[in-house]
């Protein structure tokens, strides 16, 4: 009994930290100096992305709830944690986040939104629990964890938050207007609320051609390093091919996964092309976040890469034989 209950926990226990490393880690934001910070890390990014896939799961939806929840988290944690929706000089970087495309009736920059939004949606949570259940394809749409350990994510999450937000303000000293507030709580509700009135399952199937699994990550791939390497001072221009890049993936993906054949394994690519994006992209663009690069930011990159492509092996092979649930029973992946 004790190792079945192991074996059932064992995925929302990978997911709980994989969340935090795909975000921060991978992406080169944090240095592999800083993996003490997984103590706050871990319960907020891990604990949002494993309520969001628990919830789902339990509810019986897919990936489209999952993608609009993600999207709510993206928003409560730029605009309620870190506040960098609305900080025009976030922990005093210098780095003018909100000048490309401001819009000063909102006390935002459009391109930071859009951006930073996009990488929590789909970096942070989406990509980290497909990586996850690309691990475990037999369970893929089931959930891993019972009402005890719902609750104590639920608390972790809460404190991981807290414990993040005050440490924003203590180092930062900013606070957002309450309109601000409002408006970014208004949209987190409107969001949740959608995820959970769409429909549980897809009724419709549409016949058609779907795209080989390495197509599906080649595309992922490009389309990520497209969006990562678009310059913020094109301004409304970088608003305008980042939208137009969400919109081509969502609809893509929205077309093939209503067709036959859609499964498991074009999930897995998915998640492995936008990954493996930020792993290339760490290692050649990103300079961390919070301190200084050097030797052991390169190494960690490398560590970090390495860690994915096993994992990403590892998904693969699984997933080949046990592609999991296709089109006929979720609607998107």
């Amino acid at each position: 009994m004790p190792n079945s209950g192991m074996r059932r926990v064992a995925p929302a226990i990978g997911l709980f930290f994989v969340a935090p490393l795909v975000a921060e880690y991978l992406l080169g934001d944090l240095s592999i100096k800083l993996l003490g910070a997984l103590i706050i890390l871990a319960p907020m990014y891990g604990g949002g992305a494993l309520l969001i896939r628990e919830f789902t799961r339990r509810t019986g939806r897919g990936w489209p709830s999952i993608f609009v929840l993600a999207f709510a988290y993206a928003v409560f944690e730029e605009a309620f944690t870190t506040q960098t929706l609305f900080n025009p000089n976030y922990l005093r970087l210098n780095l003018h986040l909100l000048r490309p495309a401001y819009i000063p009736a909102l006390g935002i920059g459009a391109w930071w939104t859009v951006y930073v939004l996009t990488l929590h949606t789909v970096w942070s949570i989406s990509t980290s629990i497909a990586l996850v259940e690309g691990l475990v394809p037999d369970r893929s749409a089931t959930p891993w964890l019972k009402g005890f350990g719902l609750t104590v994510t639920a608390v972790l999450f809460a404190l991981g938050a807290a414990a993040s937000t005050a440490m924003e303000i203590r180092q930062d000293h900013f606070v957002a207007s309450i309109p601000q507030f409002v408006v970014s709580a208004i949209v987190c509700v409107a969001a949740i609320i959608v995820a959970f009135l769409l429909p549980v399952r897809s009724v419709s199937r549409t016949s058609g051609w779907v795209p080989n699994p390495w197509l599906v990550g080649a595309s992922a791939l490009m389309a990520g390093s497209i969006f990562l390497m678009t310059p913020n001072n094109r301004g409304w221009l970088a608003v305008a091919i980042y939208l137009l890049l969400d919109l081509l993936v969502i609809a893509a993906v929205f077309v093939f996964s209503h067709r036959p054949g859609w499964n498991g394994r074009h999930r897995l690519a998915l998640a492995g092309g936008a990954a493996l994006t930020y792993a290339w992209h760490s290692f050649i663009v990103q300079h961390p976040a919070v301190g200084s690069g050097g030797t052991a930011f390169r190494v960690g990159n490398a560590i970090f890469a390495a860690a994915l492509i096993v994992v990403l092996l590892i998904a693969a092979r699984r997933t080949a034989e046990n592609p999991g649930p296709d089109a006929a029973l979720e609607s998107a992946a």
